[in-house]
């Protein structure tokens, strides 16, 4: 039988954790690079804007194949703690707590500290930094249909306020990786349900001719050995910043 093994800390550790008012980053840390675009918002408020390494190759990837490079631009992307403590303060002071609390994180509240998640925009002259227009048709509504195919998924869904704690937003979208991202979509299930979910047993998702499995192990104390099928090839292990681990076995038969 095959086992590995997970430290108490690796549950605030990788590409699933839950990040919000409930559940604040605890300085996970993941290697940026900044995005790299034919179109930029003149108003962004820095230079150039970050994300982790793997999410930006995918969606770079994700929108060159819908030739969407002309029109769909970052808006935000990885922030710093001081930087989500600024637009909270700034909010706050422009647009008043009611509009803050629905559409800005409290500092280490933030997906964006992650690195994980992306703010996008349709291309335009002038671009709201904290709700830029990213419409369900066109070249947005074709990014839609294929993100999950690159492992994002659109965050603060309709209808999930009460769950996710912030308003929808059509323009903000999350990291998760194969194959959670089609699982969450073809579930409607936003981040905070994916745990639950998988409590109620392992998932399968064929994924490009590949069967994954998904299954979720609970933090049993400083170290916890998780049990992996006989029969099986890459595994993948990230936190959920709350109180366990999502597993991803890959192979052709499980």
């Amino acid at each position: 039988m095959k086992t590995i093994v997970c430290k108490k800390d690796d549950i605030s550790r990788g590409t699933l954790i839950l990040v919000n008012q409930s559940h604040p980053l605890k300085n996970t840390f993941f290697p940026l690079i900044p995005l790299d675009f034919q179109n930029q918002p003149e108003q962004s408020i820095k230079e150039e804007i970050y994300m982790e390494r793997h999410a930006a190759n995918l969606l770079h990837a994700c929108i060159h194949s819908i030739g969407g490079e002309r029109e769909i631009v970052p808006v935000s992307g990885w922030r710093s703690r001081k930087e989500q403590e600024e637009i909270w303060n700034s909010s706050i002071e422009t647009d008043g707590e009611e509009f803050t609390k629905k559409y800005v994180a409290l500092p280490d509240c933030s997906e964006h500290q992650t690195g994980l998640a992306i703010d996008l925009g349709r291309a335009a002259r002038k671009i709201d930094f904290i709700r830029p227009a990213f419409p369900y048709d066109g070249v947005c509504g074709k990014f839609r249909q294929e993100a999950a195919k690159y492992g994002f998924v659109e965050r603060y869904g309709q209808g999930k306020e009460n769950i996710t704690g912030i308003a929808h937003e059509p323009w903000h979208f999350r990291y998760v990786g194969s194959p959670h991202a089609k699982l969450l979509k073809e579930n409607g299930l936003c981040l905070e349900e994916y745990v639950p979910f998988l409590k109620t047993g392992p998932k399968n998702c064929l994924i490009a001719e590949r069967m994954a499995q998904v299954f979720y192990v609970p933090c049993l104390g400083e170290e916890t050995e998780i049990e992996l099928p006989d029969r099986c090839g890459s595994v993948q292990v990230s936190g959920d910043n709350i109180s366990g681990f999502i597993v991803t076995v890959w192979g052709d038969t499980l």
